[in-house]
């Protein structure tokens, strides 16, 4: 179903970027942003996401390192949740991946399991999920993994369904969509992609929350809209 194209997949050199809006039941309370840049020996990654609403002020920056099968060669993330400093940097080792994370004025230092399919994935970060996309491609949507960077680290399973395709235009032209659902810890991400692979809306697993690609307009909506009375704020958290 996913075509392999987009700078975090395609073999050829070249860039990629995204910019999103940041909704919760329709109402907008962010953005995020990724940019994917060719190097001689695979790409860089950058994501900067910002949320300001009641309850929850969360600033993400997360600068990434990836090998041209998109495996991840080094990741380091600052954000600010409510105020604190949230800190993570992780790489592999030896036959491990180590992840060092700083938070509430605690550090930990833990070793996770490797997998070559696997994507270290922060709330509400849109090049992580590109990035997945690009894997699940190139993996035929199988042994996909995601590194949390929440309380020491962990890893977990990605389960991928594919749905009937659903059409959107983007930028006022019509496209073809991609629908998938990651199974992601118990609960789902709806991922809507482009013919090409890239990031165009998704659904996440905090209540009433999506990423869209500025531009983009799924028909019909994935969800109804919620009336702004009685939003539902996530628990902080990268």
């Amino acid at each position: 179903m996913l075509a392999v194209s987009s700078a975090a997949a395609s073999a050829q050199p070249g860039l990629e970027s995204g910019s999103f809006e940041i909704a919760q039941h329709g109402h907008a309370v962010g953005t995020a942003n990724f940019h994917f840049a060719a190097t001689e020996g695979g790409y860089d990654s950058t994501s900067l996401v910002k949320v300001s609403m009641q309850g929850l002020d969360y600033a993400l920056s997360k600068t990434e390192r990836l090998s041209l099968a998109n495996q991840l060669e080094h990741v380091q993330l600052s954000a600010i949740v409510n105020g604190e400093a949230v800190n993570a940097v992780a790489a592999p080792d030896a036959a491990q991946l180590l992840v060092n994370i700083s938070a509430s004025g605690r550090s930990s230092t833990t070793r996770l399991a490797a997998h070559p399919g696997a994507v270290f994935l922060a709330d509400f970060d849109p090049g992580a999920l590109e990035t997945l996309l690009a894997l699940a491609a190139e993996r035929n949507n199988r042994d996909l993994w995601v590194i949390l960077p929440k309380n020491i680290g962990s890893v977990e399973p990605v389960q991928l369904a594919t749905y009937a395709d659903q059409q959107g235009t983007l930028d006022g032209k019509p496209i073809v969509v991609h629908h998938l659902v990651a199974t992601i810890a118990g609960a789902n991400t709806d991922l809507f992609s482009g013919p090409e692979n890239q990031l165009l809306q998704a659904e996440l697993p905090q209540e009433g929350f999506a990423l869209v690609r500025k531009g983009f307009v799924l028909e019909p909506p994935a969800k109804p809209i919620a009336p702004l009375e009685g939003l539902v704020t996530p628990a902080p958290g990268v």
